[in-house]
């Protein structure tokens, strides 16, 4: 397996493909607190959204496998990029069983280290860390976007909220953010 270079901040355990490997909520939640590096940018995730596929008439997968969708529907721990209103990078995480679509979109990160920019929304974040379509379908358990524990032995509290910006599905309690963190998007 290939391996990273390690950066200058104090990382924990990589995060492996059992994680990822659950409920989408679930993991939605867990990523929370986690480090995302690539590169020498990283942040501390402190806002996420669940898409359950189909069912959830936001999500992509909605509609079952396209072209565009067929990373959801694969191993978890895959990254699913995409552009929205033709200029901004979402990055998503896969989630579930592969075969089964779930992914959480990574909506705002706490800058860590090697990022100038705001990082309070998904396009901001994707920006900063300098995350394009060609990290699309790639592997975030060998990289190149990594995911990490942080064993800083904070208690996060852990708020609810319906997703942001969406028309389909909208009220469902599907956005998971650090209580009081300042970099959760507004």
């Amino acid at each position: 397996m290939p391996q990273m270079k390690r950066t200058p901040l104090a990382c924990g355990a990589a995060l492996e493909r059992p994680f990822f490997a659950r409920p989408t909520v679930t993991v939605a939640r867990a990523l929370l607190g986690k480090l995302i590096v690539h590169g020498n940018r990283a942040g501390r995730i402190v806002e996420t959204e669940a898409y359950l596929g189909i069912g959830d008439g936001a999500a992509h997968s909605a509609r079952g496998v396209t072209p565009r969708t067929r990373v959801i529907f694969g191993p978890p721990g895959f990254a699913y990029v995409y552009m929205v209103y033709g200029m901004h990078y979402c990055l998503n995480v896969v989630a579930e069983q592969e075969g089964q679509a779930g992914c959480v979109l990574i909506r705002a990160v706490e800058p860590i280290s090697g990022i100038a920019l705001p990082c309070n929304g998904p396009g901001k974040l994707t920006r900063a860390l300098g995350i394009t379509m060609k990290q699309n379908a790639t592997d975030t358990t060998v990289g190149p976007i990594r995911l990490f524990t942080e064993d800083n032995g904070e208690v996060l509290r852990i708020r609810t909220s319906p997703r942001v910006g969406i028309t389909k599905s909208s009220d469902l309690p599907l956005r998971f953010f650090i209580e009081g963190n300042p970099f959760v998007s507004r």
